[in-house]
């Protein structure tokens, strides 16, 4: 059995209820999250992630493609 996140995932859009594939982003070098991201064929940008609650918080709450996760 593998412990590796899945690398895509389905969700259904917010904004035309079509399904949307997110995939896992390599923003992250540790185990606290695994952020994943995808776009609707309307456009709409999904955003997911499991793991660690403040990290996963911070990464919706950021709405930045470009966020990386730190040590503190």
């Amino acid at each position: 059995m593998s412990n590796k996140p899945s690398r895509i995932l389905t969700f259904k859009c917010t904004q035309c209820a079509k399904p949307v594939k997110v995939f896992l982003q390599k923003v992250s070098a540790c185990s606290h999250i695994q952020p994943y991201m995808g776009i609707c064929d309307c456009g709409e940008i999904r955003r997911h992630a499991t793991g660690q609650k403040d990290a996963v918080e911070s990464w919706l709450a950021s709405g930045d493609a470009n966020w990386t996760h730190h040590h503190h």
